[in-house]
């Protein structure tokens, strides 16, 4: 039987590669297709293989690496499939979500939305990519915690990871940053109102504007898609 200091140990060490490697790939660090080697990893990270093969799995159980007998392990490319089915799934959730928000909201909790959306406006103005992608994160989970549906974030959250590299992709561009946080202003104001169908029609049209960047990726890097 495994020592349990041993077991913990490598479940550490595999959370530690996990992370590095997941962090890459959802940041296009690691652009699909690009081909990982357990040795390589094991080597770079002064670990042995095992921990390696674990974090491997564990990304693979997320799309976003290719595992295959005898083959190389690849970064997963985009599917149309997977894509679309995730935007589905988050968009049915995310309308409950502000609906119930808007039925128990408290002045606090717009203001703790205020304090989101005023740092998503510094780190536009920055230039800060990452911090605004960060805060757009936070600020729907912010929205999940106080309508009192923390948990649905976990849901949430496995849709966006289907879709968080094209996320990174559309964010490149201040434009678009500046529209979605054009949006979260315009969501937090109709929560605030106790607007269900208002903030509804806003989450609709927020999830929605990732359809025109998925199908002008698809069309300039056929190559990061299945």
């Amino acid at each position: 039987m495994q020592n349990i200091a041993e077991t913990l140990e490598r479940r550490t060490t595999t959370d530690l590669v996990f992370e590095e490697l997941f962090n890459a790939i959802v940041s296009l660090q690691m652009l699909p297709g690009t081909k990982l080697s357990e040795a390589e990893i094991a080597k770079r990270f002064g670990v042995s293989r095992q921990p390696v093969r674990d974090a491997f799995n564990k990304l693979e159980a997320q799309d976003l690496l290719l595992i295959r007998p005898q083959k190389a392990t690849k970064v997963r490319g985009f599917s149309m499939e997977r894509i679309a089915h995730a935007r589905f799934v988050r968009l049915a959730v995310e309308i409950e979500v502000v609906r119930s928000a808007c039925a128990s909201w408290k002045r606090s909790d717009g203001a703790q939305l205020a304090v989101n959306i005023a740092a998503q406006r510094e780190a536009i103005a920055d230039h800060d990519t990452e911090e605004f992608h960060r805060l757009d994160y936070e600020f729907h989970k912010l929205i999940c915690t106080l309508a009192g549906h923390k948990m649905v974030f976990e849901t949430i959250q496995q849709c966006k990871r289907k879709v968080d590299r094209l996320c990174v992709l559309s964010l490149g561009r201040a434009s678009e940053a500046e529209t979605l946080l054009a949006d979260h202003e315009t969501l937090a104001a109709a929560i605030g109102q106790g607007d269900a169908n208002r903030a509804a029609d806003v989450v609709r049209q927020h999830l929605g504007r990732l359809d025109d960047t998925v199908d002008a990726i698809h069309r300039a890097h056929s190559e990061y898609f299945e």
